[in-house]
């Protein structure tokens, strides 16, 4: 029994590792914020097995994008010292393996919205277009970090679509933040590569214009993030605590432009994961008590 459970944990962490789980921070909560606000606002019944199935709709997506990012890059990621010890490189899990996964996860993604409503249904094949179109991107433009944005600004959207079947302003305006605020900050960890990008001829915002010019679009970016957080309060009348995560946001958007500068990139990584998945996480804890309260 031993011998079977212990090959099967160290394939899940390697897949898990494959797609950065991690970093499902990042728009989960924001998907709950749009969970939370359909419910609340829109005078919806809450479901746990609604619940469960938006959660293993991102789960699905999330795993196929990254999936396929890492095997169409594989080639890329060997060459790139950063990047090199990734699981397809060293050959931990076989690219076609990886290929697999992306399949699987994708269908799960699309049958699993097909149990939800009609709509979300409809939307996957668009939603599932994004995501997976996003890692052809850099093969052809500068703008790459904006389509992660899009595919990530689903979440919010997407959950709210869950529960109600239609569309609604204030969920977009989350889904704006989202789209602004993973753009801008994806603009500071593609940093790192400036120079492998340049080297093979890849698109990126840092490859196109520098390292000064590039913190100034991210800058620009999470500016505009903030407004759209600002306008999504203001539009969905929010209990005050929302104002509060809104302040430890925007102050964490701030924050991470201060560790960054164009003569040290040694906190990019600080910047990129922990100050971003903090100002999510706090930022829908506060928003959803706003909203329950």
């Amino acid at each position: 029994m031993t011998t079977l459970v212990i090959p099967f944990f160290q394939n899940a962490r390697r897949y898990l590792s494959l797609i950065k789980f991690s970093h499902t921070v990042f728009a989960l909560p924001f998907a709950f914020i749009g969970f939370t606000l359909a419910i609340v606002q829109e005078h919806k019944t809450f479901e746990w097995s609604l619940l469960v199935k938006m959660l293993l709709c991102m789960v699905f997506a999330r795993s196929a994008a990254m999936s396929f990012n890492r095997y169409l890059d594989r080639h890329f990621d060997a060459l790139n010292p950063r990047t090199a010890q990734r699981e397809i490189p060293v050959g931990v899990i076989k690219a076609e393996h990886a290929l697999a996964f992306t399949v699987i996860n994708s269908l799960l993604f699309v049958a699993t919205t097909f149990f939800i409503n009609i709509i979300c249904f409809y939307l996957s094949f668009v939603a599932l277009f994004v995501i997976l179109f996003y890692s052809y991107t850099k093969r052809f433009t500068a703008l790459c970090h904006l389509v992660l944005g899009v595919g990530l600004s689903l979440s919010p959207i997407g959950a709210f679509l869950s529960v109600t079947g239609y569309f609604a302003l204030v969920p977009i305006l989350f889904s704006f933040a989202v789209l602004t605020w993973v753009s801008g900050f994806d603009i500071i960890y593609a940093l790192q590569d400036e120079q492998f990008d340049k080297s093979l001829k890849l698109h990126s915002i840092p490859a196109a214009l520098g390292v000064k010019n590039s913190l100034s679009v991210s800058t620009l970016l999470h500016i505009l993030s903030a407004c759209f957080i600002i306008a999504a309060g203001l539009m969905g009348q929010f209990h005050w605590l929302f104002w509060v995560g809104a302040a430890v946001y925007i102050g964490l958007l701030i924050y991470q432009h201060l560790l960054v500068k164009p003569n040290d990139l040694s906190k990019v990584n600080m910047a990129f994961a922990n100050t971003n998945g903090i100002a999510s996480v706090v930022f829908a804890i506060f928003t959803i008590l706003s909203l329950l309260l």
